[in-house]
């Protein structure tokens, strides 16, 4: 499979540090990060983008016993010009076309939109045994969201709801030399 090259459409912003656009393994440039992202959501110092792609999908609810919604998983697409390249589900986990995984576990979360569900760093915590294109990934971060909040009120147990979401996913990796030249969003 030809390595995905993404020109995001939304605006470089001066939360980076380094260039404003990164490089794939190609040469092909990579459109950074959307306007506006928290410092407390800003991945490590050693992380740099790799790629990011934009999420239609679910966030999943059910009703517990006290009759209020609980979060249960998410369920999304990511890709890119309508190509699909990566399926999202409960874990949270990232799976790429090739059966590569990654599994997160949430460092921050920032509510930037009170209509949508929050900005979130997460950081990698496990991989499948499968090489590919989610094997190095170390930080995910999920921006630019709308929807995806649990129904208001009351609700009956047993009653589930899937709540639609947008967002757009930047996946990061280590990268050590040279750390002034790391694209990271949120960074000052």
């Amino acid at each position: 499979m030809s390595k995905l090259v993404l020109l995001t459409s939304v605006l470089v912003s001066a939360c980076v540090v380094g260039s404003a656009e990164t490089e794939t393994s190609t040469g092909q440039a990579i459109t950074a990060c959307p306007a506006g992202v928290p410092a407390s959501l800003a991945p490590a110092a050693d992380q740099d983008l790799a790629f990011a792609l934009d999420a239609t999908g679910v966030q999943k609810y059910a009703c517990n016993t006290s009759g209020a919604w609980a979060f249960i998983a998410p369920e999304a697409d990511l890709g890119h010009n309508g190509q699909v390249f990566v399926h999202h589900y409960a874990g949270p986990t990232w799976e790429w076309l090739d059966g590569s995984t990654v599994v997160g576990a949430k460092v921050a979360g920032a509510t930037v939109d009170p209509t949508a569900i929050p900005w979130l760093l997460l950081r990698a915590t496990s991989h499948n045994d499968i090489d590919g294109k989610m094997t190095d990934i170390t930080s995910i971060q999920r921006l630019v969201t709308t929807g995806g909040l649990a129904p208001a009120g009351a609700c009956t147990p047993g009653d589930t709801a899937d709540v639609p979401y947008t967002a757009q996913y930047f996946f990061y990796r280590t990268k050590t030399d040279h750390l002034e030249n790391n694209v990271r969003c949120g960074a000052q």
